[in-house]
Formats: structure tokens, C-alpha cells, sequence
């Protein structure tokens, strides 16, 4: 088993600790809680760069190995960091569990090092009909990020 961990920060006040874990070459479960979230839908990615040098800025475009159009999770044409939306409730919070086949923790694809990324608004997964759908869901700006790194 591969574990990975990303604690978030922000100016904003958004925090939260996300959790990666994959067995052999199966799928990676992701689980988190961030507080500090507007309530509603947050579009949430792995973003291609773990570089937080100009904060969540700099991590770059969604992780996109295959060069594909955004997509939601379930779609067969998505970037691989398109893990759709999370869910904060009115207090805030949100508590999630995802699973998925595209974002693994090790091997030539590896999210090890890359970024994981809160947005401030709702991912429409790429079928909004704006001119941001197709490449970044028009989840509005970066409310938080976090460097994945190994976890013991």
C-alpha cells in the first residue's frame, strides 16, 4: 500500500488535510476535510505542478498526462485531475471520499509531488457552455492547495 497527504493552506482561511491511498495498481481512494468553504459546491483537481511558490497560482493547469478536453470524473474524455466537485455544508466543512482510477501514486502518471487544488466555486465538468468549461470547468478561483507528498 502507497499513502500519500496533502495539508492545505490558504489566506483565506480554508484548511484541510486530504489522504491518498492505493493498493498494488488499483484505484486511489482520496479522503479529506477542509473547513472554511463557502457552502455549496467546490470544484476540486490535482493540479499539474507542486509548485505553491506564488501560492495556489503556480501549481498550474489540472493534471492532463493524456491531453484531453476537463470532464467530470465519470467521463471517459476528462484530464486525469478532474475529480468533480466536493461538498461543503453550512458550517463550512466538507468530509469526502473519492475514488478513482486516474490519479495514481506511483509509476510514469504519479500525483506524488503535483497539487491538489479547492476552487471557490462549483466544477460544471466541462458541460457548462462557458468558454472556461472545457479547460477548467469554470470552477472559479484557487481557495486553497496543498503539495502531495509521501506519507509514512
Amino acid at each position: 500500500m502507497v499513502k500519500g497527504v496533502a495539508v492545505l493552506s490558504t489566506s483565506e482561511g480554508v484548511s484541510g488535510t486530504i489522504y491518498f491511498t492505493q493498493e498494488g495498481d488499483g484505484p486511489t481512494t482520496v479522503t479529506g476535510n477542509i473547513s472554511g468553504l463557502k457552502p455549496g459546491l467546490h470544484g476540486f483537481h490535482v493540479h499539474a505542478l507542486g509548485d505553491t511558490t506564488n501560492g495556489c497560482l503556480s501549481t498550474g493547469p489540472h493534471f492532463n498526462p493524456a491531453a484531453k478536453e476537463h470532464g467530470a470524473p465519470e467521463d471517459e474524455i476528462r484530464h486525469a485531475g478532474d475529480l468533480g466537485n466536493i461538498t461543503a455544508g453550512d458550517d463550512g466543512t466538507a468530509t469526502f471520499t473519492i475514488v478513482d482510477k486516474q490519479i495514481p501514486l506511483t509509476g510514469a502518471h504519479s500525483i506524488v509531488g503535483r497539487a491538489v487544488v479547492v476552487h471557490g466555486d462549483r466544477d460544471d465538468l466541462g458541460k457548462g457552455g462557458h468558454e472556461l468549461s472545457k479547460s477548467t470547468g469554470n470552477a472559479g478561483g484557487r481557495v486553497a492547495c496543498g503539495i502531495i507528498g509521501l506519507q509514512g
